[in-house]
């Protein structure tokens, strides 16, 4: 089992977030029955975490969002943890959080508002279009997960700002044909790191999806903007919103830009020839170098598991993508070794690195070496598990060895949902007892 098995959402985990989103909607019809609940962000889209919130939209007849007199139904019908509802109506959208009170799933409630809907159904076209996009979207929201660089009220970047960068990697590149599902995902994860975390260039150009994709100089986006905004660091034009920049609130998208380049040098030093003399060559995989899941987290799936398992219904969708998952060749031919199959928590995450393909520096530099400020190049690297790497010095950075590499200090470390860890009344015992920390 690798990384990608091991953090995709799973039938079980749907089931267990359906009954949540019943729940709720179940309130909200009892007080407007012509109500229309939908759902969008990552639980639609199916692109999740273990962690992950639940967005819902509801649609109807009001004057302004009745924020109020929702917070006081769900506090009546006890769906929520009364600590944990909120009320935010002096966002620039109106929302109600909260923590369902049986499963500790956040959710997000809003009113009218149609632009994540839409958002959801435009990721779920480049789905269809990338089978290797939610791999790639799997890890990297982890990887921004521990680090606290998930959200933008964290000083990280937002998941739509993330999923659009990634769609845009996959648009421009060069060499890899991003709609066949047997591409070698090590290689294009290194590869992203390396376009967003060097060679990207943040002051002067911006991000265009529509039209098969593009990079463009941020004075052309900013002739669309309105306002008199001026496009930010991240700028990423909304395929959806002409005139909108996406990235507009990251204020902290160079504290990501600086993880994605450590994140590229931790694991360029991985699959060198130097990588067969360190001391955890064989105690540790190449992806757990970056990314770590916590105790918490493989306890929670477990108990999600045992309590949801018998009840999961198989959506078309996510039986699609665990078909996907299989056509993937094995990430390294490691072995898992005393693996118990009620608990398959215990593996090394790995990452496919085994083909002898060149990786392109900068993967999508041809189309915007003009506005880069210094060209994106081939640089004939190759990328190996078996240590078939060769490193162009050329390039600028010199191969030093893992044991001596610092993560940046915008990382905040493994540490991940210290913010969102769960919490339990001492009387409930339904909760495995590590998520009551």
């Amino acid at each position: 089992m690798d990384f990608y098995d091991f953090m995709s959402p799973r039938p079980e985990e749907a089931a267990m977030r359906k009954e949540v989103v019943k729940r709720i909607e179940t309130v909200i019809k009892d007080l407007w029955p012509t109500a229309d609940v939908q759902i969008f962000g990552s639980f639609s889209t199916g692109l999740y975490l273990p962690t992950s919130d639940i967005d819902l939209v509801v649609f109807g007849k009001w004057e302004r969002p009745p924020l109020q007199m929702l917070e006081q139904a769900l506090r009546k019908h006890n769906v929520a943890e009364p600590y944990s509802i909120k009320v935010l109506d002096k966002a620039t959208v109106p929302i109600i959080k909260l923590t369902d009170q049986e499963t500790e799933v956040k959710v997000d409630i809003s009113f009218n508002v149609e632009t994540g809907v839409k958002a959801a159904r435009f990721i779920k076209e480049y789905m269809k279009k990338y089978s290797l996009l939610p791999y790639l979207i799997l890890v990297l929201k982890q990887f921004l997960l521990q680090r606290d660089l998930n959200e933008v009220f964290t000083g990280g970047i937002s998941s739509y700002s993330l999923i659009l960068m990634a769609i845009s990697f996959l648009q421009l590149h060069p060499r890899i044909d991003a709609r066949r599902a047997d591409e070698n995902l090590g290689m294009l994860l290194i590869e992203f790191f390396e376009l967003y975390g060097r060679n990207f260039n943040y002051l002067k150009t911006g991000i265009r999806i529509k039209n098969g994709g593009a990079y463009i100089a941020k004075e052309e986006i900013m002739k669309a903007m309105t306002n008199g905004y001026r496009p930010s660091m991240l700028c990423i034009e909304d395929p959806l919103l002409p005139g909108n920049d996406v990235g507009r609130s990251s204020y902290g998208a160079m504290q990501v830009k600086q993880v994605f380049d450590y994140a590229y040098i931790v694991l360029s030093h991985a699959v060198s020839p130097l990588a067969r003399s360190y001391p955890n060559r064989d105690s540790e995989s190449t992806l757990g170098r970056i990314i770590k899941v916590t105790q918490e987290v493989i306890d929670y799936r477990a108990w999600i598991k045992k309590k949801w398992g018998s009840k999961v219904n198989l959506s078309p969708d996510l039986d699609n993508r665990m078909k996907i998952r299989e056509q993937i060749a094995p990430c390294n031919g490691e072995q898992q070794q005393n693996r118990d199959s009620e608990s398959p928590y215990n593996q090394h995450l790995t990452l496919s690195l085994t083909s002898n393909q060149q990786l392109s520096s900068g993967s999508s530099a041809s189309s915007v070496s003009s506005l880069s400020g210094s060209d994106i190049q081939h640089n004939g690297m190759k990328f190996s598990m078996k240590g078939a790497h060769n490193h162009n010095q050329g390039n600028g950075y010199n191969p030093v060895s893992s044991g001596g590499m610092r993560q940046p200090v915008g990382n905040r470390g493994h540490h991940q949902y210290n913010r969102n860890i769960w919490r339990r009344k001492k009387h409930r015992e339904n909760l495995p007892i590590s998520l009551s920390r």
